[in-house]
């Protein structure tokens, strides 16, 4: 019984750091957007919400609901390998 416990409680401070850090990345990001646009002297990442704020959150929906797009008539490994080939 203990040492369920501990797995559950080793699981969520994972996903807690997990969930930190990828907060992290979003918002650096747009810090990022926000001081390359202040050098560039242009509008920066401010449509989405106060500041900006939500823009992280519109990026990460916009990655999730991307469409995939396979090709039905051509080689499938090839188009998913071929940039590996590039490199």
């Amino acid at each position: 019984m203990m040492i369920s416990m501990y797995i559950l409680l080793y699981v969520v401070c994972v996903v807690i750091v997990c969930l930190i850090q990828i907060l992290n990345v979003a918002y650096l990001t747009l810090l990022e957007r926000k001081i390359l646009s202040a050098v560039q002297k242009r509008k920066g990442p401010n449509k989405v919400g106060l500041f900006g704020v939500l823009q992280p959150i519109a990026d990460a929906f916009k990655l999730i609901l991307k469409e995939i797009n396979l090709p039905t008539r051509s080689e499938t490994n090839l188009f998913f390998f071929g940039p590996l080939f590039m490199l």
